[in-house]
């Protein structure tokens, strides 16, 4: 990707914090709710979208401008189920900058990638959006390929617009499967996974 092209995708930010947003209620019609993919219109469907994208193709080009761009800035981001199935407690991340950080941290060493299927916008308002998707995610040790940790998770997000750019103002990530060697990502892992339920609301 061309320099002018991440400054495009990935605006600098202020030290204002972006206000989180409570609960999107689902669209309605005269008749009564509607499926919120019926009140979206396309632009702000592909822009909404694309908040994950951005998360996803900040970790794989090792972007911080761009991953940053992904967020508000007193967003918060849960990995404690996925962490928990590996034995390891995780409590979530909060602000953009410790969820960057955080995640830098944890990916240093790595070479990820991350693929977004399914995404359907749940709850929109206008100004504010919930946001449904499946994500893949691979990783590897930097030069040891032989390695390594496949998470398939599903993703639930919530969004507010701002300054025209749809951010992440909730993540929650919950992991349905997972192969490979979980020491990958997480070194002080037990050897075996914890086994358990992936909550459903």
């Amino acid at each position: 990707m061309h320099e002018h092209d991440r400054r495009r995708m990935a605006p600098s930010f202020g030290a204002a914090s972006v206000p989180s947003s409570a609960p999107v209620p689902a669209a309605r019609s005269e008749a009564g709710p509607v499926h919120a993919a019926g009140a979206v219109g396309p632009r702000d469907q592909l822009a909404i979208v694309d908040a994950l994208y951005r998360f996803g193709a900040g970790q794989d080009l090792r972007d911080r401008t761009l991953l940053a761009s992904a967020f508000a800035a007193d967003a918060t981001l849960d990995f404690a189920q996925p962490a928990r199935r590996f034995g390891v407690a995780l409590e979530p991340f909060v602000g953009r900058e410790a969820i960057v950080e955080s995640i830098f941290a944890a990916i240093g060493a790595l070479d990820t990638t991350h693929s977004v299927t399914n995404p359907r916008v749940t709850a929109y308002d206008g100004e504010r959006a919930s946001l449904f998707a499946l994500v893949e995610a691979q990783h590897l040790p930097r030069g040891d390929h032989r390695r390594h940790l496949l998470l398939k998770n599903i993703y639930h997000v919530d969004l507010v617009r701002h300054d025209g750019l749809w951010l992440i103002v909730r993540l929650r990530i919950d992991n349905v499967w997972s192969s490979g060697d979980p020491a990958v990502l997480f070194p002080n892992a037990p050897s075996v996974a914890v086994v358990e339920e992936v909550p459903h609301d």
